[in-house]
């Protein structure tokens, strides 16, 4: 009988150790969890068309706001009147931006635009992007530092720097990494 009570007081101990681990690690990964959503990988949801069509109204994407900005990176701001915003990157901080004949010029020098070349074969009979002098828009040579210049990829029908100016660095939300919602147009951003 001792050795039934015994082995009934184990079994107990090892149920209600079992039972702690699980809780743990559920508080565990809902921290975890949070943390990541929260602060590291955000989701958001795309409204408008002037980002199509690499990103469509209502895609979802995720984006992460750790890493250093680039040039062609798309991005999630506030603009200066308060609005969220998703546009692309095209002039960094101290350079010139330029479009010729739909061509772009950062301080003189040509630079292909490779997520466009569909959408110029597409729509070959007009100009794509209007001729601009970033110095005519923004009231100086160059952009100031720790202010970007952003573009549509819809051109045509896009609010960006051309509208409002440079967005500063402060104004920046984050990356956007990948779109995971529509499942047919999933997929990982590249710059």
């Amino acid at each position: 009988m001792i050795i039934v009570e015994r082995v009934g007081d184990f079994l107990k101990r090892k149920w209600i150790d079992i039972l702690w681990h699980w809780v743990k690690m559920f508080v565990l990964c809902t921290v975890v969890v949070f943390i990541i959503r929260a602060f590291i990988f955000v989701p958001l949801e795309v409204s408008g068309s002037s980002m199509s069509p690499t990103l469509k109204e209502s895609d979802f994407v995720v984006m992460e706001n750790f890493s250093e900005i680039k040039r062609f990176d798309i991005i999630v701001f506030y603009s200066p009147d308060g609005s969220t915003y998703v546009k692309r990157v095209i002039g960094l901080p101290g350079e010139q931006v330029t479009y010729k004949k739909d061509q772009l010029y950062i301080n003189g020098e040509k630079i292909e635009e490779p997520f466009l070349k569909d959408i110029k074969k597409k729509k070959n009979e007009y100009v794509f992007t209007t001729d601009l002098e970033s110095e005519e828009i923004i009231g100086s040579e160059t952009i100031p530092e720790n202010q970007y210049f952003v573009l549509g990829d819809n051109r045509r029908l896009s609010k960006d720097s051309r509208s409002f100016g440079t967005i500063s660095e402060q104004s920046v939300i984050g990356k956007v990494k990948l779109v995971y919602y529509p499942v047919n147009h999933m997929k990982i951003i590249k710059r």
